[in-house]
């Protein structure tokens, strides 16, 4: 799997939809995460540093000027932009990359849905949403599809401005 060709999948895409966006400020996607010896640990992520955002993953994207679709299956807002209550319900998935910020017990079905059912551009799992099973998959797809799929690695909050310098974003 190359996480080079995914990030740059990745940032080409029109829309970037948030699989996990909460307004619940205990959930995964409001921790940041450090690699610790092959393994993640999550910290509070201090919201003075995101102007008190309640939810960092979405503000990351809305702050650096992307347009960002949060998912939410009860909420109809998150952080003032307008979810949609399914990955089945992103306007247009093949001009959309996603970050998904869920616990690995879901994360797999939404993977495959994204990347064979609906041909979303590029996913890309925060630290903590895979395991080993979602990871056994990954590597038995075609490179096709791997190429397509950024994990075991970076987390938007701490690595996002690098990747997008990277990729000419910025």
């Amino acid at each position: 799997m190359s996480v080079d060709a995914a990030k740059e999948v990745f940032f080409k895409s029109d829309h970037f939809a948030i699989v996990g966006a909460s307004k619940d400020h205990d959930k995964i996607g409001n921790k940041v995460s450090v690699s610790q010896g092959g393994g993640f640990t999550f910290y509070e992520w201090p919201r003075e540093a995101y102007h008190a955002c309640p939810v960092p993953v979405t503000c990351w994207y809305k702050e650096h000027g992307f347009d960002a679709i949060p998912i939410h299956p009860r909420e109809s807002s998150v952080e003032e932009l307008q979810t949609v209550a399914s990955v089945y319900d992103i306007p247009d998935p093949t001009s959309t990359s996603m970050s998904i910020i869920t616990p690995p017990r879901v994360t797999l079905q939404i993977v495959k849905a994204a990347i064979l059912e609906l041909g979303i551009a590029a996913v890309w799992l925060q630290p903590g949403a895979e395991d080993d099973e979602v990871k056994a998959w990954v590597d038995e797809l075609d490179d096709c599809y791997k190429n397509r799929i950024i994990l075991g690695g970076p987390c938007i909050l701490v690595d996002g401005e690098q990747l997008l310098k990277d990729v000419g974003k910025i």
